[in-house]
């Protein structure tokens, strides 16, 4: 019987990672897991993030529980595992990681601070994730032996049809047509924070159309300042697109 492949996309809020999710789950043959750290995260800082009481009283908190589980978890041939890079606080399990495979979504800040202030204005620089996705990214290097595949979500927005194959290339798994398209609607897959995050993808049906960001406003200017170095050494990393034929 194949052995069931378990996947790690690492990312910040804010940056397509529920399309993504939704594009996985559109495949037959993947369960999606939605950000299985975030109970144990608030729980453990405190943080006051909207619906904080419902995420920790409807999802686990423990942090070895959850390792284990995505370490381990064989409910299909494969497990896409939506994870957000600032959950992984000092002294979050890392052992799990090597049973796995890992890729990395990025955004420039620029877009990602402008919209995740929108949805909760205690936002501060590593709220974002950044610092913590530059971290992991060597981790995974260290871990494995190799760079994961970093896509960035402009080209995934631009030209899923050919940054998709390539994700899964890298990946190791078959590109199926697909995650290109799903039906709109809530999932019982979701967190519950879905509720609150989740409207503009729950009326989706495919990977919207990219648009340019607008200014930051003033107040976020320090936030994305401290973000940018983060961003630009992943962004070295970029995952280039399969082109017609290849």
């Amino acid at each position: 019987m194949p052995c069931t492949v378990r996947i790690a996309m690492w990312s910040g809020p804010r940056n397509i990672s529920t399309a993504m999710m939704r594009a996985w789950e559109n495949r037959r043959d993947t369960v999606v897991m939605d950000e299985p750290f975030y109970a144990a995260y608030l729980n453990d800082t405190g943080l006051d993030h909207p619906m904080r009481e419902e995420v920790i009283a409807c999802h686990a908190t423990d942090w070895e529980a959850i390792a284990q589980r995505c370490a381990t978890a064989d409910d299909a041939p494969i497990i896409y595992q939506k994870h957000m890079c600032q959950h992984m606080i000092d002294g979050a399990p890392r052992a799990w990681m090597g049973s796995v495979r890992h890729a990395f979504l990025i955004r420039p800040p620029q877009a990602v601070a402008a919209s995740f202030h929108k949805g909760w204005a205690g936002m501060r620089a590593d709220d974002l994730g950044y610092r913590q996705q530059a971290e992991l990214f060597d981790h995974i290097c260290q871990l494995t032996g190799m760079a994961p595949p970093v896509a960035e979500a402009r080209d995934v927005l631009e030209r899923p049809e050919a940054m998709l194959p390539a994700l899964c290339g890298a990946l190791g798994v078959v590109f199926d047509p697909a995650m290109l398209r799903w039906p709109a609607g809530r999932r019982a897959s979701d967190g519950v924070w879905g509720a609150h995050w989740y409207g503009r993808v729950e009326q989706s049906t495919g990977f919207a159309r990219y648009r340019e960001p607008g200014p930051v406003p003033p107040e976020l200017e320090g936030v994305v300042e401290a973000c940018m170095p983060y961003y630009e050494t992943m962004r070295a990393w970029r995952l280039g697109p399969v082109e017609a034929g290849e």
